[in-house]
């Protein structure tokens, strides 16, 4: 078997071929959105932010762009004023890769 120097294990070789291609690529929930499209990556049991800082060590951030993304809240959530704390661990890990942009709140349609 080989190993690649510092490539973080949680990195499955999926999600390295997928970050290896076209920079175009959308990466979109496949499972919840339709079965016979593209090929759903699957990291069971790793977090966002822990998948988010082994990307950020191999993969430079655009800076053809102001901001990263977050999926905005559904209007339930809005209502209830509940607060998603991990956007503040992804902004962090941002700043730590050398960006100092911040995320912007995609709207849902």
């Amino acid at each position: 078997m080989v190993i690649l120097k510092g490539i973080p294990s949680i990195l499955t070789p999926e999600l390295l071929y997928v970050l290896a291609s076209d920079h175009n690529t959308q990466i979109f929930p496949t499972s919840s959105i339709c079965k016979c499209g593209p090929v759903e990556i699957r990291a069971d049991g790793v977090g966002i932010p822990e998948l988010l800082k082994a990307i950020l060590r191999l993969f430079p951030l655009d800076t053809y762009d102001d901001s990263a993304a977050v999926m905005d809240l559904v209007q339930s959530d809005k209502l209830k004023g509940l607060k998603v704390p991990v956007w503040d661990q992804y902004s962090d890990l941002l700043k730590q890769a050398g960006s100092d942009v911040s995320y912007y709140i995609h709207k849902r349609s």
